[in-house]
């Protein structure tokens, strides 16, 4: 069994940039994919961006592009989501998930069978 752990999270002024950070339990999780998603309040979950288990894909939705950068550091079980530029509709629930294999599923979220109990950015304006 897989768990993550999001940490991160806080209440910032917009403009400003945060971290998250999704340490997972096991080694295995070198080998798979990861995403970001979010759910704001009152609203469905959406994608955010999600990195292949080699780092050599990535994906963003659309509205983080140029914003939001995800990497991972497979050494140290952890995937990261850098935040800049921050607005009050970056607000929402951040959770990171994971796939169960080395399959590049880009942020289809019925892929990710591993979740973490997410993490909340606030941002205000």
């Amino acid at each position: 069994q897989v768990q993550l752990v999001e940490s991160g999270g806080s209440l910032v002024q917009a403009g400003g940039s945060l971290r998250l950070s999704c340490v997972a339990s096991v080694r295995t999780f070198s080998r798979y994919a990861v995403g970001w998603f979010r759910q704001a309040a009152g609203k469905e979950r959406n994608s955010v961006a999600a990195v292949s288990w080699n780092s050599a894909d990535t994906v963003y939705e659309d509205s983080v592009k140029g914003r939001f950068t995800i990497s991972r550091s497979n050494a140290l079980n952890t995937v990261y989501l850098e935040m800049s530029d921050l607005t009050p509709e970056d607000t929402a629930l951040y959770y990171c998930a994971a796939t169960g294999s080395s399959r590049w599923y880009r942020m289809d979220s019925d892929e990710y069978v591993y979740w973490g109990q997410g993490t909340q950015v606030t941002v205000s304006s």
